[in-house]
């Protein structure tokens, strides 16, 4: 898997619940939406005791001197609510992808960790959009030699009106928010599997909300990927999906059939819900019978089964 597979996991992943089947806004399931990879207003958050964060924490693991050169790179959605085209429409939340840079020396960070805040202004899109605020803290201490503990820690300083209500606040939320880090003259270690003279450093590693992985070529170092959706080392798409369908399941083939079946009506509703969706449902409604074929099954690996001693 090259780079910018990184980047097409890293975006599948924002977009993991952005609509759910059958696609539709009247659906019930649709109408509290984006659940994954959430940090709310901090005053919303203390009003609900924090039940809902208005933190998240990536910690991982970096092995190398003070030479190596960190990137990290915060994404998330900045959402805002399209004006209805009827006026009896309910609210509908649109969003924008956001992102942060940051490059930092490993030895600049065992130093001095460093704050940077950051500011996305109000604007006004086909509806509504607010300011958001927040803030990301860059650290790193060291473990056993030659390892470092990084740390990257995210906190929604949004002003909020904590009675002002769910749609309000999710104006103000960061959405799909998600990490990745590279380093260059570096490598990152496994907190999945890894090496037994760090598995204590590892285990010591706090992890808030997400759950930092290897990325990028298989075997390879230098990227870590950390996403509020927990997945394995090295995550990659199949090469047989056609696309993304935003369903936490992403079972493609149930999900294509299930859309061909809608009536013209649901169809109808559908394509009007979002551009994303309409163009899922284009997509696959121009399906031919080897595209279905080719999501039906598929055969990875056989290894042989190991007996127990």
């Amino acid at each position: 898997m090259s780079a910018p597979s990184v980047e097409q996991v890293a975006s599948a992943l924002l977009y993991e619940g952005y609509l759910l089947y059958p696609y539709r806004r009247s659906a019930l399931k649709n109408r509290q939406r984006f659940n994954f990879g959430v940090i709310f207003p901090r005053e919303y958050s203390e009003a609900q005791l924090g039940s809902d964060p208005c933190e998240m924490q990536t910690e991982c693991l970096v092995e190398g001197d003070g030479d190596v050169a960190i990137n990290v790179t915060v994404r998330f959605l900045h959402l805002f609510a399209r004006t209805p085209a009827q006026p009896d429409d309910r609210i509908w939340h649109d969003a924008i992808e956001r992102e942060i840079s940051i490059r930092v020396t490993l030895e600049e960070l065992l130093a001095t960790p460093l704050t940077l805040r950051f500011e996305f202004p109000a604007a006004e899109l086909p509806g509504r959009q607010v300011e958001l605020k927040g803030r990301v803290e860059l650290g790193a201490e060291p473990t056993v030699p030659g390892v470092d503990r990084v740390r990257v820690a995210i906190a929604n300083l949004t002003p909020v009106d904590p009675a002002g209500g769910r749609d309000e606040v999710m104006l103000r939320s960061l959405v799909s928010t998600h990490t990745i880090l590279r380093a260059t003259g570096g490598e990152f270690l496994s907190l999945t599997d890894p090496p037994a003279a760090v598995k204590s450093a590892a285990a010591a590693c706090r992890n808030v909300g997400t759950w930092p992985v290897l990325a990028g070529e298989d075997g390879a170092r230098d990227t870590v990927l950390s996403s509020p959706i927990i997945v394995p080392d090295f995550p990659s798409i199949a090469p047989e999906s056609p696309g993304e369908f935003f369903d936490g399941t992403e079972m493609d083939e149930m999900l294509s059939l299930r859309i061909l079946t809608l009536t013209d009506e649901e169809k109808r509703e559908m394509a009007a819900s979002d551009e994303r969706v309409r163009q899922l449902l284009e997509r696959t409604e121009a399906f031919d019978e080897q595209q279905l074929l080719r999501m039906h099954g598929v055969l990875r690996e056989i290894r042989a089964l190991e007996e127990a001693p």
